[in-house]
């Protein structure tokens, strides 16, 4: 069984592990549990297995109303995770962080049963770290997790991504046919995760022209909140070569195509991007728990392996960061190889290495 999610942070890594796990074992069955209006429940049917909800919320760090049902929800997912583990009778439960992940792996590890944590960030997420303790193995990206968990469970094995990433050889002519764009022009792919980034899409509208003018095209994945406002925007403003898109799902296409990249510095899009090897500029959201978005992008700028812009001082100042990146000779491929060195390509496959281990 494998839980969690809540963002595509948590369940493309999820899925990952899943795809792994059948590549190795193709008569294994997989159950997927998440939280009941989350986007897992349409992204792991999606990826072809089936997923079963619990009500389970998180608590909001002001005070709300929604907190007194939290007691209610909790424990009604709990009596679930049970019925659940009955029927499927697991031989390891995986979880992935979300809140969905803490009734199901709670109730695993009160029966006994094998339990292995994957943690994309390099700040743990409240659910893994309460979890940790009776876990058999806890899988990291960064180093340094010692201060979240103990030390001798823990696997550096980097996040699993998604397979057709991993080689982008020969794309490139396929994705400028695909998303429509000049060969003649660089690329800069803009990724502020599947539901936008404000910050990230005011950023490039204030930009746009001024990129365009200076020889850049831009494929645009703004997010679903923000898609209509753009688009009306960018077509009103006749530029020709600012492509906004809800939505990518070909990503190792966009990767392909991409000059450089503006990203958030999400768990995923950072492990992501290290194996892409293209220059970054890194825009960490400031709205996530202890301030995680920028721990991981700094881990990246300390080894000279991607730029990072401030969040508070991003708007109006991407074009000007793509000028300097590109005016100093080299900067640009330092970056691409720099940031190459940090990646883990193996990471699903060592978590499922893992996983058997701590089954036998």
């Amino acid at each position: 069984m494998i839980s969690g999610g809540g963002t595509g942070g948590h369940i493309y890594p999820a899925i990952a592990i899943a795809n792994a796990w059948k590549e190795k074992h193709p008569g294994a069955e997989i159950l997927f549990v998440g939280a009941e209006g989350k986007m897992e429940m349409q992204k792991v049917p999606e990826a072809g297995y089936k997923i079963e909800g619990l009500t389970v919320a998180g608590l909001q760090r002001s005070l709300s109303l929604s907190n007194l049902s939290f007691p209610f929800k909790l424990l009604k997912s709990i009596s679930k995770s049970r019925r659940l583990i009955k029927e499927f009778q697991p031989e390891a439960v995986v979880g992935v962080g979300g809140y969905a992940s803490g009734p199901l792996l709670y109730v695993a590890q009160g029966q006994g049963i094998p339990t292995l944590l994957q943690e994309q960030n390099s700040y743990a997420g409240l659910t893994n770290k309460l979890l940790a303790k009776k876990a058999n193995a806890i899988c990291v990206a960064y180093p340094g997790m010692e201060k979240f968990f103990p030390k001798n469970k823990i696997r550096h094995t980097g996040n699993p991504v998604r397979k057709d990433i991993l080689d982008l050889t020969g794309k490139k002519e396929l994705a400028l046919n695909h998303f429509g764009l000049d060969k003649d022009r660089k690329v800069l792919l803009v990724l502020g995760g599947s539901l936008g980034a404000r910050t990230i899409n005011q950023a490039i509208l204030a930009d746009m022209e001024a990129l365009e003018k200076s020889g850049y095209q831009v494929l645009w994945q703004c997010g679903k909140f923000y898609f209509q406002e753009m688009m009306e925007t960018v077509n009103q403003s006749n530029l020709k070569h600012i492509h906004v898109r809800e939505f990518i799902k070909e990503m190792d296409l966009a990767y392909a195509v991409a000059d450089v990249v503006v990203s958030r510095s999400g768990a995923l899009s950072v492990s992501e991007l290290s194996l892409v090897a293209k220059p970054v500029v890194f825009i960490p959201s400031p709205n996530v728990a202890e301030d995680h978005q920028t721990k991981n992008a700094m881990a990246f700028v300390s080894e000279n392996a991607a730029i990072l812009l401030k969040d508070s001082e991003a708007v109006g100042k991407v074009k000007e960061t793509l000028d300097l990146l590109f005016e100093e000779e080299g900067k640009a491929e330092d970056l691409g190889r720099n940031i190459k060195k940090l990646s883990k390509a193996n990471a699903a496959k060592e978590i499922v290495q893992a996983l058997e281990e701590i089954i036998a």
